[in-house]
């Protein structure tokens, strides 16, 4: 078996542990953030079934992803990184689901292109939780008018909240904070849990873990 496979075998199998331990009725899908890695270690994944992989940035997700998307039509590809307004026609042409939804303007240009394109995305409202200056995000006393905003007028398929909790901060209190805003929304789906943090993100509800390093190993720096 080849490597990265074992790894993914091993998290699921803590996936499971966790759920069934703590008596979870949830069944969190595995996007494997592949950033920075060639396709020669993603395809056995690929041949072996995994389904949801994740990208960072645009120009290397086209690069990577565009052919072997045409020849793998349940390929499911996640946005997972900061995204620009002007960059969204591509995110939509490239991506399923994307987790960087942060500000009225790119709601509206994603909105646009996905017309255009008969596409229906399914997205995720980053949420700022700390406030931090330096991440992108909408602040949680912003959430609610924003949700109405892309789902109301601008008839987004708005699947749930995304967070990225502070650096060497108590990421679970940050991951129950999502959780508890998605129920008030009525939003089934979170997208928390990063390699480092990602038991915690299924303890407080995690439905979508964005999983790279615990899988692939250390990422070439670019």
């Amino acid at each position: 078996m080849h490597v990265n496979l074992e790894k993914l075998t091993l998290v699921k199998n803590k996936i499971n542990e966790i759920i069934a331990k703590k008596q979870l009725k949830i069944n969190p899908k595995v996007i494997i953030v592949s950033k920075t890695f060639t396709l020669d270690k993603i395809k056995p994944l690929i041949d072996n079934g995994h389904l949801h992989f994740g990208e960072n940035k645009i120009q290397e997700a086209e690069d990577k992803w565009s052919v072997t998307k045409k020849n793998n039509k349940d390929l499911m590809l996640h946005m997972a990184g900061s995204l620009q307004s002007n960059k969204a026609k591509k995110a939509v042409q490239l991506f399923d689901f994307i987790h960087s939804l942060d500000s009225k303007k790119l709601a509206i240009k994603l909105n646009q292109y996905q017309k255009e394109m008969n596409k229906k995305i399914k997205f995720f409202i980053q949420v700022n939780l700390a406030e931090e200056e330096q991440k992108s995000g909408i602040s949680l006393n912003e959430i609610s008018n924003f949700y109405s905003f892309c789902t109301k007028e601008l008839q987004l398929n708005i699947i749930g909240l995304m967070c990225l909790p502070p650096i060497n901060s108590n990421a679970k209190e940050y991951f129950e904070l999502l959780k508890k805003k998605a129920d008030d929304l009525g939003l089934k789906e979170l997208s928390m849990g990063m390699s480092g943090d990602f038991e915690d993100a299924i303890s407080s509800g995690s439905t979508y873990l964005r999983l790279g390093t615990a899988i692939l190993g250390q990422r070439n720096t670019k």
